[in-house]
């Protein structure tokens, strides 16, 4: 008989009902005393239910802090203590946290609960809690040895992204931990989860793992339409703390109806989880923010918000656990807004400005279209775009960088040098250029420090008679001095400047890109990324190509030169 029993399958239910029909909060414990009810944060029903999927084995969730995270993995161990016990590792990131999570919550859950409380050991020691047919080691993120101590068939990873890089002298301790399974190849589960820090944390990078990531949608009262909230939405009036807090509301951003804070609960509890990404359920992402709590109101964001304007400190905390997202410290940026009014010279587009001493012009290819630039460079570096436009055949392209341009003195320009980018269509390129080697040059970007701005390599390859120069450009260099020129009102600074009544979409494209610093493996890196998924900086790349052929051509001689005619005789000798 009791070999019968043990080959049962244990029946299981969904966590959250278990939770609904098994869970009291116990006062000491949670805002919330009493039954344990899912309704009341509706968000974490589908996460807790995954863990009781048979298609899911890792389940990987970037939340907001104090958003019901831990209590979801508590409901979870209760699950599986009283309905699927089997081994279990829970890591918490230090001993404190540890003795806290393992002493005060999980301890105060089996207390509160009676089918818990009648299978467990109360002989367990602090960090292993032994229950009828289990036990649940509670671990400190540095400890190597509890990490890589013996088998587990379920393990809980709270707060990745405070765990120390290694423990001791071993791998990570996620890696470490997710180690402990094999054995349980069939019916594993693992369970990680955290507020993030930045795009290069262990949350982030497992997130982005995920072949089904999904997010919580709700629907606004006026339209119909489904969202995920984001501070785009969010408006206030005033600038006091009152202020703000009172006239805080929510804007749909598909009809503009204004959706009050008394309405948000509401709105989050007949929402639900759509992918953004969908792919095997094997490893689920998870990711919210704090609008879906039900104890934070839209005034304590939009307050938090205002507040955390006065330090970066205080504005990584907000993004990272109000809105739990990684942190993009930004070290570099321009708007559209901002090349429109301040960087408009006062040439028309077509026209070269006086004192030009050279042309150049700057292609993106793309699969179905080209985009290009003229840009006019004076003797001190300052430098003007005369025109710019899309194409959709190679003649097209001829005919822009061949046509002649009319300088203010009447007199016509041609385009000295065209840098084309060879990083789509490359063989097209390449022919492209060796028919015209007179006026193109093919290029190819790259976004990582070299020594240089510029190198040139020789191609040697069948179908180019006698090879074909190629110049690999340092991306980030050219792009920080774009940037700087244009941000810049110093009158040391070389200007860089678009021509009159210049199109939105050509700055929108200049400015589509952010100098952003992340850590990666311990060390501040900066890199150039678009603000936004799906950016186009098709111009921006174009004006990159620009200024490379302009160093090409000898502009850093033509300016020494500039300069030296300039400085008074003796001056030199004398410094």
């Amino acid at each position: 008989m009791d070999a019968i029993r043990a080959l049962k399958v244990p029946k299981r239910h969904p966590v959250s009902r278990w939770a609904d029909e098994n869970r009291i909060l116990d006062s000491s414990v949670s805002s919330r005393p009493g039954r344990w009810k899912t309704a009341t944060t509706p968000y974490l029903r589908e996460i807790m239910d995954a863990f009781t999927d048979p298609e899911v084995e890792e389940i990987v969730v970037v939340k907001a802090a104090q958003t019901g995270g831990t209590e979801a993995v508590l409901n979870m161990i209760g699950s599986l203590v009283d309905e699927d016990p089997g081994p279990a590792l829970s890591v918490m990131p230090n001993e404190d946290l540890r003795d806290v999570f393992a002493e005060t919550r999980i301890k105060s859950m089996i207390r509160s609960c009676p089918s818990l409380a009648e299978k467990y050991d109360p002989k367990s020691s602090r960090t292993e809690l032994r229950f009828r047919g289990m036990t649940l080691s509670a671990v400190e993120a540095g400890s190597a040895a509890n990490l890589a101590s013996r088998p587990c068939r379920y393990v809980f990873l709270d707060e990745v992204d405070k765990y120390p890089a290694r423990a001791g002298k071993e791998a990570d301790p996620v890696s470490l931990a997710k180690e402990r399974t094999k054995t349980y190849p069939q019916n594993k589960k693992i369970v990680e989860l955290s507020t993030p820090t930045f795009e290069s944390g262990k949350i982030w990078e497992d997130y982005q793992l995920c072949e089904t990531k999904l997010e919580y949608f709700v629907t606004c009262p006026h339209c119909g339409k489904a969202f995920v909230f984001s501070m785009r939405g969010l408006k206030w009036d005033g600038g006091t703390d009152e202020e703000i807090r009172r006239s805080a509301v929510y804007a749909c951003e598909e009809c503009g109806g204004l959706i009050l804070d008394s309405q948000k609960n509401d709105l989050v509890r007949g929402g639900c989880w759509k992918p953004g990404t969908e792919g095997s359920r094997r490893r689920l992402g998870f990711r919210f923010s704090c609008f879906l709590s039900p104890d934070i109101r839209l005034g304590d964001i939009a307050a938090e918000y205002v507040l955390s304007q006065k330090s970066p400190e205080r504005m990584q905390n907000f993004v990272n656990s109000w809105l739990g997202e990684p942190y993009r410290e930004v070290e570099g940026s321009l708007t559209a807004e901002l090349l429109l009014e301040k960087r408009q010279g006062p040439y028309p587009a077509g026209v070269v400005p006086p004192g030009t001493v050279l042309l150049t012009g700057g292609v993106d290819v793309q699969r179905n279209r080209f985009y290009w630039t003229v840009r006019a460079w004076l003797a001190d570096m300052t430098s003007y775009n005369v025109c710019h436009g899309e194409a959709f055949s190679w003649a097209e392209i001829t005919q822009a960088m061949n046509r002649p341009y009319l300088a203010v003195d009447g007199s016509t320009r041609l385009v000295n040098l065209c840098a084309i980018d060879s990083g789509d269509q490359t063989d097209e390129v390449y022919l492209y250029c060796l028919s015209n080697q007179e006026w193109a040059i093919p290029v190819k970007g790259s976004s990582q420090r070299g020594s240089g701005r510029f190198r040139v390599s020789r191609i040697d390859k069948a179908g180019l008679a006698g090879g074909l120069d190629l110049v690999l450009v340092n991306t980030v260099s050219y792009k920080d001095m774009i940037y700087a020129r244009a941000a810049s009102d110093e009158e040391f600074s070389a200007g860089w400047y678009l021509h009159k009544d210049c199109d939105p979409e050509y700055a929108e494209m200049v400015a589509a890109e952010e100098k952003v610093i992340r850590r990666v493996r311990g060390k501040l890196v900066s890199s150039w990324e678009p603000k936004r998924s799906g950016a186009d900086n098709h111009y921006l790349d174009c004006e990159v190509y620009a200024a490379v052929a302009a160093d090409l051509c000898g502009l850093r001689d033509i300016y020494a030169a500039a300069m030296a005619a300039k400085t008074p005789k003796g001056v030199e000798a004398n410094a």
